[in-house]
């Protein structure tokens, strides 16, 4: 790639159309400078300057932080003691759960007489082997999910504990836990124990290559699989990048039919992940389907950060991000309005940009359409474990010393979230089987992360999560507070059923913030595999209900209970539902136009940054 300084593309104001179009070699003369010319940077001072003791504490901070993976200790000792000083106080408590400890000793010697005494749970796959249903090992796993059950009503608190708190004990109560799972055990792992007989315990073998091969890489930074090329293999729809600032680069995809649909869609990825989510394989990229539909698609390739970029707050990414792609598509397609498209906090993101258009009289959206995207906060899901007051200022001393969040502190905090799946099976199947997985676009999408500025990763995390001001009317944009319930176009919103990170009941809360016409989808699958959920397969299901504007509210579990049943993608039920939304059919746009020529062809250069 070249080193040579990106050149920067103006950013039209959405508020004025009246600039000349320009050729692209007077735009180049006219832009020259870095990129990081054009952020609002805080310099650092070059002499020596006295260190005040908030700094001291700050290093420090940052110091502490890259051995516990960013997460604040005192949050997680003051979670403790909220939870012991109020467990003291509760004797008859303790009393019953000596009763439940004789019980379940009980129960463990029926399991010894054979019988199956506790299930694991549904998502728990530890235990699904064939082999763990002969004994000694069934017993075994019995008497593990029977300690695990007991000590997780343990970790139940008593009223008065904070909320917050009892996350955390509950949270940390299940991670030690599942150290003592005897699939993490290699003799006492059935599994592991017939690998071994056959090989010869060539599986440990395979297992340390394995392991060095992953220290190795984490050493280096290199990737972990060159199977998925970006641009050859992964993110290769036909198209052409038409924008370029310090923050995004704006793509527009070819068309592959005679004509389109008159409005274009505009898609806002969100910033902690590559775009190209929704540009996987050919087979399963949304957006490839939907050019074959007929839609003129534009998608936002954000730019990866380093720490030069610290002082870049989320405004930054509204008006350098989505209302500057918004002018380019509206330049490239005048006279007609934007189907505007937002995933995770890229759908918040838009959310509050659709709010504030609203509030400044742009009426340039002709529908919003939400994927796993939450607008209030209140229920968040597991991602509220590091969403408190102490653990926000110490993720601002390990962000205020780097500039940014590493996408691998990041990666951490999730695969905690589900250290079952994402963690201890995969270091048993890598290191105790010596096995690898089978490398997909998805793992390999997942592996190529992204880092988010400081004071941009500060203001969402302390402005949307933790204070909740989006939901509640109180966030501003120009210093005038904004509200979803003025956005009035059509919205087709989605959740997924195993969302950890925007639980489809949080993200259904929409409905109480908004009164326009909304169509929510919830289908099979997690935060990223029920979004990428290509037509052709048998395994997927979604339900989809319509409530029309100024339409009575009905809460989550009704919703499910009475909303449409249907089997397999519900992709088509989204472009149907955009064709519904649309006015006409027209010859595809030229790609590009005389003030925002193609730069370059897709996927453009963002994207291969690292």
């Amino acid at each position: 790639m070249d080193d040579a300084p990106l050149q920067q593309q103006t950013i039209i104001n959405h508020h004025d159309s009246s600039h000349d179009p320009v050729n692209q070699a007077e735009r180049e003369r006219l832009l020259p400078m870095p990129i990081a010319a054009a952020l609002p940077l805080t310099p650092r001072p070059a002499t020596a300057m006295p260190i005040s003791p908030e700094e001291l504490d700050s290093l420090f901070h940052a110091a502490e932080g890259k051995l516990t993976g960013g997460l604040s200790l005192t949050a997680q000792w003051l979670a403790m003691l909220d939870w012991g000083v109020h467990y003291v106080n509760v004797p008859f408590r303790q009393a019953d759960l000596a009763g439940t400890a004789a019980k379940q000793w009980g129960r463990l010697v029926r399991a010894a007489g054979g019988e199956e005494v506790i299930a694991p749970k549904p998502t728990d796959h530890r235990f699904v082997d064939t082999a763990w249903q002969q004994q000694p090992f069934k017993l075994f796993s019995q008497a593990f999910l029977l300690a695990e059950e007991f000590w997780m009503k343990v970790a139940e608190s008593p009223p008065g504990v904070d909320r917050a708190n009892q996350r955390i004990v509950s949270f940390r109560t299940r991670q030690l836990v599942d150290v003592f799972s005897p699939s993490n055990i290699p003799w006492l792992n059935p599994e592991v124990i017939e690998a071994t007989a056959k090989s010869g315990g060539a599986n440990f073998v395979a297992g340390a290559r394995n392991w060095r091969r992953d220290v190795m890489q984490i050493a280096t930074g290199a990737s972990a699989d060159e199977t998925f090329r970006i641009g050859v293999d992964i993110a290769a729809t036909a198209g052409k990048v038409v924008f370029r600032n310090d923050l995004i680069e704006l793509i527009q995809y070819a068309p592959t039919t005679p004509s389109v649909q008159h409005e274009p869609v505009l898609i806002v990825p969100a910033w902690i992940m590559k775009y190209y989510i929704l540009d996987l394989s050919p087979h399963n990229s949304l957006i490839r389907y939907l050019v074959g539909q007929g839609h003129t698609v534009f998608a936002i390739s954000w730019r990866n950060p380093g720490a030069e970029f610290r002082d870049v707050s989320l405004d930054d990414y509204r008006v350098r991000g989505v209302m500057a792609a918004l002018d380019v598509v509206a330049d490239i397609c005048p006279a007609t309005r934007i189907h505007a498209t937002g995933y995770c906090l890229g759908g918040t993101l838009l959310s509050i940009a659709a709010a504030t258009m609203v509030r400044d009289g742009d009426e340039r959206l002709a529908s919003l359409t939400l994927f796993a995207a939450q607008t209030d906060f209140t229920d968040a899901g597991e991602l509220e474990l590091f969403i408190t007051e102490d653990q926000l200022a110490f993720l601002g001393d390990v962000m205020r010393e780097q500039g940014y969040l590493d996408s691998r502190q990041m990666a951490g905090s999730f695969q905690l979230l589900r250290a079952n799946d994402l963690i201890w099976s995969r270091l048993i199947k890598s290191y105790l089987l010596g096995e690898r997985e089978h490398p997909s676009d998805l793992m390999a999408w997942n592996a190529d992360g992204t880092r988010m500025p400081a004071r941009m990763h500060s203001e969402y995390l302390r402005h949307l999560f933790l204070n909740d001001e989006l939901a509640e009317g109180r966030y501003t944009v120009d210093g005038r507070e904004i509200a979803i319930s003025d956005i009035r176009v059509p919205s087709f919103v989605v959740g997924t059923e195993t969302d950890h990170i925007a639980p489809w009941r949080s993200v259904y809360k929409f409905h109480l913030l908004n009164d326009a016409e909304i169509t929510f989808v919830l289908t099979s699958g997690g935060h990223n595999a029920g979004v990428v959920s290509e037509p052709g397969s048998s395994r997927r299901h979604f339900r989809i209900a319509r409530r029309p504007a100024e339409g009575r509210y009905i809460g989550p579990e009704e919703w499910m209970a009475n909303a449409e049943l249907r089997q397999g993608s519900w992709w088509p039920a989204w472009v149907a539902w955009l064709s519904a939304h649309s006015t006409s059919q027209n010859a595809p746009p030229t790609m590009g136009s005389p003030r925002n020529p193609a730069l370059e062809d897709a996927p453009g250069r963002y994207v291969h940054e690292h």
